[in-house]
């Protein structure tokens, strides 16, 4: 089984208000105020699995910097959702800097059939990944069984649309603070995994997981193995970040690596299987 751990899409009503939400949300804005960044629906996730041989996709939100926009477009993945229940995982989001009506809603998709919260952009909505409104979240989180997916960039290396400045020592401080938390790093963690050479990094990253979002953007196809060795392949979960990346080739760097037959397995769908079910490492 194929499960993309890291795919977007927004309602057919975001297309007509294209441009004013770029206007106007900072997130959208950086994301898709030009026109050539792809927008997907539902309908064109489920056609994608289906001509790339992907089982199950989980869908992401965005970083919305209002309540209202999250609860709409909550509402709509949540529907998809209910709509291909063994095709598509729906995550919510939630704009912390509004803690109550946070909670609220997390609870709320939770009861729906939510399994996470993310893609959460802090640098974008205004918060931090240590700041007490996130401890609020890991809470209510923690009450519903739901997975935290932030967006992680890159210290270094070269700048791209949405590449932000959350960087591998906040995930790393935020693992430290609220060790129970199932924590899955987007695009690698920024390079998290390479530090756990470090004891105490390694120990801090128990219930810490990555997606491979984007990777041939970023690094070689060494980076599974790589990663494999420094923190274990049962902690990569296969990420497209489709639309922005076709999923058959990004599914394609897995088989690139050198990776043997059950690891590729692991990470292209076992893994995943196991974290949305509620199983982990500790």
């Amino acid at each position: 089984m194929i499960i993309d751990f890291h795919t977007h899409i927004m309602p057919p009503w975001i297309l007509d208000e294209r441009d004013h939400l770029a206007r106007t949300d900072p997130c959208f804005g950086t994301l898709y105020s030009n026109h050539a960044a792809l927008i997907a629906t539902g309908e064109d996730l489920i056609r994608s699995m289906d001509q790339d041989g992907i089982d199950m996709s989980v869908a992401l939100n965005i970083g919305w910097s209002t309540h209202e926009l999250c609860v709409k477009t909550n509402d709509y993945i949540l529907e998809v959702a209910s709509r291909y229940p063994k095709r598509v995982v729906p995550f919510c989001t939630v704009q912390p800097t509004e803690p109550e009506e946070a909670v609220r809603e997390l609870e709320r998709c939770a009861r729906a059939g939510a399994k996470g919260i993310g893609e959460l952009r802090p640098d974008i909505q205004g918060y931090g990944l240590g700041d007490d409104v996130t401890a609020l979240l890991v809470e209510a989180a923690l009450a519903s069984s739901l997975i935290i997916l932030p967006h992680i960039s890159e210290p270094i290396g070269h700048q791209y649309p949405g590449k932000g400045v959350v960087r591998p020592e906040q995930a790393y401080e935020f693992a430290v603070r609220h060790p129970s938390c199932k924590l899955v790093c987007a695009h690698w963690g920024g390079g998290l995994p390479f530090y756990a050479l470090m004891p105490e990094v390694g120990r801090a990253l128990a219930n810490v997981y990555f997606d491979t979002a984007a990777s041939q953007y970023l690094y070689n196809p060494s980076v599974f193995d790589r990663v494999g060795d420094l923190v274990g392949v049962e902690k990569i979960l296969f990420g497209s970040d489709y639309p922005l990346i076709k999923q058959s080739r990004a599914a394609a760097e897995v088989e690139k690596s050198s990776l043997t037959a059950t690891q590729r397995a692991a990470v292209l769908g076992d893994n995943a299987i196991r974290l949305i079910a509620g199983e982990g490492t500790q």
